[in-house]
């Protein structure tokens, strides 16, 4: 299969070339680009997860993907996050082409069409999806990037394919939303005329790619969510993750998901620099107010459906330390205490203290604090020495200077052609949404909130059920609620209910009464409210513990099966 890609050499002699500086980066063919065995391993699994004769896969996939390596030829994909390499860009398309189509196998779409509608679609729609999976993060060598010729001009990528060597750095106090409504300048160059009018024909899958390739994925339906799903996937791998966990489950590179959410907060959420702020900037540190942007950091990653996050403080902290998103004390400890002064107003705090380039560019940052912050006595008097850069991995301004730190051929292949297998058929969106009669209306009742939330956490898988960390399942013909899992989780997601209570653990507790009241559960013989299910899993057998709701509608339109591996005891 690998003898597809070998394409024949052309016979005709070029005049020799100019050596090209060091500074600049040659210009590649498709051909050289895709020949490195970890791509070409890359595309034989796209190939075989196509089921397409040789001439239709050339048509449909192999071609937009050597256009799409014109394009990108030997750039990043992020300047220090995942793929932060050369050539890194085109590595993270063909992965996510590859795990999305992979991901496609377990749904049947369109979503709710006939069986016959469906299966004279299914091209179609695996098409689609690829299509929307490699031109993911295209936009950001049109707005990300500052790409320069040889000659001194700049490149921009609507001029056609690179015609130089060239070099590039990274746009100084970019927008990082930008790049996603940036694909619009590219997908025409990628994707043939005959192709986008054959999607074109299937209003469905077209709206849902539109807005997928304008970055609107919330309107993009199973597309967005399979792009989404494979570019968790393909960043878990490349942070050192495992992408299969980071698809089962919303465990998804713990570091990565805590330095999004730490730059998310720091940009967009919290004050800095002033009385009443969470954090403040100096020159050589931001110093975060380490309770309250914890418990704010947890809430946004559990708003994302992110599991897998710790439920203590301290041990949040510890992921932080471990990860080295945060610098620790002389003593080794997470936790600084210092004083912030400015004027006349002074506050003492328990801080994070974290590197600024972790948040912003040396460009993009706000304003120095103009007050002081003092560390205590203490900590002061042990400051550590600045750790090293490791060599070899420090890029110089311009950016050509990146590592060029391609994936392991080997572990990288195995676990891309290992993953996925045995997994359950995916639940069809369909199956999830309630159906208008069984909607809770918007309430001031904080049990019938809870149950809101639930309803719109399974819509919109932000809550996953049946899967092993599951806190939602379907036991009985109904649905079954864990506790307490179920309710500390929402506590977590929304830690201003824990602010009224006077012990750790009461919130969730009180949560769980408010839901009790409204009498939509289940009640066992003895009049007791809590049920026990045994599972009996592969490896291991336990107990559950919940709440069983005598309507299964309030939370599914159509109830998807019983999980196999529980059932309910009766005494």
């Amino acid at each position: 299969m690998l003898g597809l890609f070998r394409l024949k050499q052309q016979k005709t002699i070029s005049p020799p070339r100019e050596p090209t500086p060091e500074s600049y980066t040659p210009v590649e063919s498709a051909h050289t680009l895709l020949q490195p065995d970890h791509r070409r391993q890359l595309l034989a699994r796209i190939w075989e997860l196509t089921a397409l004769s040789q001439p239709q896969f050339n048509q449909l996939y192999l071609k937009p993907i050597q256009r799409y390596a014109q394009r990108v030829q030997q750039l990043p994909a992020s300047e220090t996050h995942h793929h932060a390499y050369l050539g890194g860009m085109l590595d993270h398309g063909l992965e996510l082409v590859a795990y999305s189509l992979k991901l496609r196998q377990s749904y049947l779409l369109p979503t709710g069409a006939a069986p016959e509608d469906q299966a004279a679609q299914a091209d179609a729609w695996s098409a689609g999806i690829a299509y929307g999976a490699l031109l993911h993060d295209v936009g950001k060598i049109a707005v990300d990037l500052r790409i320069e010729r040889q000659d001194g001009s700049l490149w921009h990528p609507w001029h056609g394919p690179l015609d130089q060597p060239y070099r590039f750095r990274y746009a100084k106090g970019r927008d990082y939303k930008l790049h996603g409504a940036a694909a619009g300048l590219l997908y025409t160059q990628v994707l043939e005329r005959d192709v986008l009018d054959w999607l074109s024909t299937f209003p469905a899958l077209w709206g849902n790619l539109l807005h997928l390739l304008a970055g609107q994925y919330e309107h993009a339906g199973v597309l967005g969510e399979l792009v989404i799903q494979a570019d968790r996937a393909s960043t878990a791998q490349n942070l050192g993750g495992n992408p299969d966990k980071a698809l089962q489950a919303p465990l998804h590179s713990l570091q990565h998901h805590l330095i999004r959410g730490l730059r998310h907060l720091v940009q967009h959420e919290l004050k800095l620099n002033q009385p009443g702020a969470a954090g403040w900037l100096t020159q050589d540190a931001l110093w975060l107010v380490s309770k309250s942007v914890t418990d704010k950091l947890r809430a946004h990653l559990l708003s994302q459906a992110i599991d897998g996050i710790p439920a203590s403080n301290t041990a949040l902290f510890d992921e932080l330390q471990s990860h080295g998103l945060v610098e620790p004390t002389p003593e080794g400890k997470a936790i600084w205490t210092a004083s912030v002064e400015m004027e006349n107003w002074r506050q003492t705090f328990t801080f994070l203290r974290v590197q600024p380039a972790l948040i912003w560019g040396s460009d993009d940052r706000p304003e120095l604090f103009r007050g002081t912050v003092n560390i205590a006595a203490d900590e002061a008097t042990h400051q550590s020495q600045p750790r090293p850069i490791p060599e070899g991995i420090t890029a110089e301004a311009d950016g050509t200077n990146m590592p060029s730190c391609a994936p392991s051929d080997d572990d990288f292949i195995e676990s891309l052609l290992n993953i996925f297998e045995h997994k359950e058929p995916a639940l069809s969106e369909a199956s999830l949404q309630p159906s208008p009669e069984n909607q809770l209306p918007t309430s001031n009742d904080p049990g019938q909130i809870f149950l809101n939330w639930i309803r719109e956490g399974i819509r919109s898988h932000k809550l996953i059920i049946n899967d092993s960390k599951a806190k939602v399942h379907t036991v009985s013909g109904t649905a079954f609620l864990v506790t307490p899992g179920l309710f500390q989780r929402y506590v977590q997601e929304f830690p201003d209910i824990a602010h009224g209570a006077e012990h750790e653990g009461e919130a969730w507790r009180c949560v769980q009464r408010q839901f009790e009241r409204l009498k939509v559960h289940r009640k066992r013989a003895n009049g007791l409210n809590i049920w026990t299910c045994k599972v009996k899993g592969p490896r291991k057998n336990g107990r559950l513990q919940g709440y069983l709701l005598e309507n299964p509608e309030l939370l599914f339109n159509l109830s998807p099966p019983d999980n196999p591996f529980l059932s309910v005891v009766e005494h």
